[in-house]
């Protein structure tokens, strides 16, 4: 009966064990929370990180995001740049593959340019108004 209880207890420990050390072990991101060796390529990786959003938490960037998906984008954008690719020939990899949002810097293209557009023609439309309201009472004035 000990021999069984024991036997039990030893599966039962290495059962809650082994998928902890299993976990650390395959990591899918190897440069998620490593940074590269050479300090100039670091800090390119480090500058385009900072640039795209967590599309998970989507208030963080990369760089400042926990979240699994941010992790996996840190060490794809590391291993790009140690690759010797440009930082942004993979911004616009990752805009091709994520979409726009991605990114904190987004491009005018030919969806994008109303959300550029509006408001200027909102701003210059708010002016012409007031303009024209309050001119009109000081012409007014004058003639009085």
């Amino acid at each position: 009966m000990t021999r069984s209880l024991l036997s039990l207890l030893l599966a039962i420990g290495l059962g809650t064990a082994l998928p902890a050390l299993a976990q650390e072990e395959q990591s899918t991101a190897p440069y998620a929370y490593r940074q590269l060796d050479n300090p100039a390529e670091e800090e390119r990786a480090q500058a385009l990180m900072e640039s795209l959003r967590c599309l998970q938490c989507q208030g963080q960037s990369i760089a400042d995001s926990d979240a699994p998906i941010a992790g996996s984008m840190r060490s794809l954008v590391r291993e790009r740049i140690a690759a010797g690719e440009d930082p942004e020939a993979i911004r616009s990899w990752l805009i091709e593959r994520y979409g726009d949002y991605v990114s904190y810097a987004p491009r005018i293209t030919s969806l994008t340019w109303p959300l550029f557009a509006v408001p200027l023609v909102l701003v210059l439309l708010a002016f012409a108004l007031l303009r024209r309201r309050f001119g009109a009472k000081q012409d007014g004035g004058a003639d009085a």
